[in-house]
């Protein structure tokens, strides 16, 4: 990460950040190499890109804006039901059903978006997860729509483009679903490093003062959760594109809690450390799972609290350390 200077202006400083460096495109280049080394694990590597663009999507309010949300599952969880459902009862084009899926999940960010902007630490934690808690609860009660506990059937999904079927050896899931991470990461990449990424994180580190230098924090926090919430509307609709199903666990407290390690494991507010804490958890999960069905989580939290213990700032966060170690004359 680039070191901030005295001498540093602002425009500088975020200029720097914006630059490509070779580690970046090394990692996306790597990202293609399911295709060739790895083609029985395409699916896998389609829900880790997924499960990626869900977590960079929660590391915009968390890592950047200090929002802590213990609910950020109720929006992939609409997106995914959403996408679904258009998909079973209007017609089955991905990339209509995508928009659909992502732009309810973003009206749903944007509604609550001004209950989260007024509130901040312990009351902010209740009330997103109050938030998810309904959230769930609506779509099991919605039985007749949403399938309830046995979940939605049914979804066809047409080619992408009308050329790329998705299959059960998932490559063109994978294709599809890395091409959206890819796009994605662009856009927060320029966002986050943008005066808009460096008022969030201002509001992070000093809610109080922000607004004496011109910045509308609540005006700031209200798009940064809704940009959220539409990103991880997206991860959601294409999971549920990919599989052709939608579960309740979609929309649960649990897969907030899962996307929150995947945060703190490869560090928030780094970019990088959702994809990075994503790709470690859905591997691990796969691992661990076939190691001791039963008893995969406890393997989790070792994990997770061996990584929080050596590297409190996660796996990116150390790293960085370490760079800066190696770096000093």
């Amino acid at each position: 990460m680039t070191q901030v200077t005295s001498s540093m202006t602002p425009q500088a400083y975020l200029k720097s950040l914006s630059r490509w460096r070779a580690a970046e495109i090394v990692f996306w280049l790597a990202t293609l190499l399911p295709f060739f080394l790895f083609p029985s694990y395409l699916s896998l590597a389609s829900q880790i890109a997924l499960a990626a663009l869900f977590a960079l999507s929660l590391d915009i309010i968390l890592g950047y804006a200090g929002v802590v949300s213990l609910g950020h599952a109720a929006f992939f969880g609409v997106g995914a039901y959403a996408a679904g459902i258009f998909s079973k009862m209007v017609w089955g084009e991905p990339l209509t059903g995508l928009l659909f899926g992502a732009t309810l999940a973003g009206l749903l960010g944007y509604a609550s978006s001004f209950i989260i902007a007024r509130f901040r630490h312990l009351t902010l934690i209740m009330i997103t997860l109050g938030l998810g808690l309904l959230a769930h609860e609506v779509a099991n009660r919605a039985h007749w729509l949403t399938g309830g506990s046995d979940g939605l059937q049914g979804i066809e999904i047409w080619p992408v483009f009308g050329l790329f079927k998705f299959d059960l050896y998932g490559t063109t899931a994978y294709g599809y679903s890395l091409a959206l991470l890819f796009i994605f990461f662009l856009a927060s990449r320029r966002l986050l490093n943008s005066p808009f990424g460096l008022a969030l994180r201002g509001i992070r580190e000093n809610w109080v003062r922000m607004p004496a230098i011109g910045a509308e924090r609540q005006a700031h926090i209200r798009k940064a959760y809704t940009i959220a919430a539409f990103m991880a509307g997206v991860a959601g609709a294409a999971l549920a594109q990919t599989t052709e199903s939608v579960s309740l666990e979609s929309i649960g407290f649990q897969r907030s809690a899962d996307v929150l390690v995947m945060l703190v494991l490869g560090g928030a507010g780094r970019l990088y450390g959702g994809l990075v804490g994503a790709t470690i958890f859905m591997v691990a999960r796969d691992q661990f799972s076939g190691i001791a069905p039963q008893y995969w989580y406890f393997w989790i939290g070792v994990l997770l609290v061996t990584v929080v213990m050596v590297l409190p700032n996660g796996i990116l966060g150390g790293l960085s350390k370490l760079t800066a170690r190696w770096r000093k004359p």
